[in-house]
């Protein structure tokens, strides 16, 4: 008889503990897909584990989660959900995209997702959002996804609220690696971003515990800074516009 999952101290909770998870468009956007073509039962039931805090671990990497789930056994079950990563040469295809649209360059500075990124993967014939997800969970439950798999999924989609490079990064581009080739791309010098490990950054964004109050946002881009950033001026003259750059953006 089932008698309800195993409880779990330190578990992986999310925030949202009423309503729908996600309230970025692109954490909404994985939201909706899941929600069109997965069991709305099993969906149901893996929000209430993602908010008991049933999730031990998630660790992202290219084209791959994997995630421990405790269920109703002694034994957590193993999660893993795949999709493509692309490969170099096509990564340079969407960066030199991306770094011919100024605004969309700006944004991804300031630790944005334009909205028209979307558009953007769309006319090169790719997708940013996986369509079908390779997912696999070691429980016996027939049902697909499984309560586990949807739990891990829904706290994905919530770490892609406050980190929208998480999306990019399962795709197969870090933070740093994305903003240095646009960088380059630009005409300017690679930019310097501290690529903090997908582990390190979920430690911060959830706490045992954690209540629907939402952390400090990080945060954005200083003004001159971006603006140097986003307009890289050629050779020598970042140093001898940066006065004027910060005159502009003063009050």
């Amino acid at each position: 008889m089932y008698g309800g999952p195993i409880r779990v101290e330190g578990g992986i909770r999310a925030r949202s503990q009423r309503g729908s998870i996600g309230s970025t468009w692109w954490s909404r956007r994985f939201i909706d897909i899941l929600e069109r073509v997965c069991d709305k039962g099993r969906l149901s039931r893996g929000r209430a584990y993602a908010r008991r805090g049933q999730v031990l671990s998630i660790e992202l990497s290219p084209g791959e989660v994997r995630a421990a789930v405790q269920g109703s056994r002694r034994d957590p079950y193993e999660v893993v959900i795949r999709i493509e990563a692309y490969a170099e040469s096509r990564w340079a295809i969407i960066e030199e995209s991306i770094a011919r649209q100024a605004v969309y360059r700006a944004k991804l500075l300031a630790g944005e997702m334009p909205p028209e990124i979307e558009e953007l993967f769309a006319a090169l014939g790719i997708d940013l959002f996986p369509r079908d997800l390779d997912m696999d969970c070691s429980c016996p439950d027939w049902g697909f996804p499984c309560k586990h798999l949807s739990a891990v999924l829904y706290l994905l989609a919530e770490s892609f609220d406050d980190d929208p490079f998480l999306v990019l990064a399962w795709r197969g581009r870090t933070r740093e690696q994305l903003l240095g080739s646009l960088a380059d791309v630009a005409g300017g010098h690679p930019t310097r971003v501290e690529d903090v490990p997908f582990a390190d950054r979920l430690a911060d964004f959830y706490a045992p515990g954690a209540t629907a109050h939402r952390p400090e946002r990080r945060p954005t881009t200083d003004a001159p800074d971006l603006l140097l950033r986003v307009f890289p001026p050629p050779g020598d003259l970042a140093r001898a516009l940066t006065p004027a750059y910060q005159e502009l953006s003063g009050p």
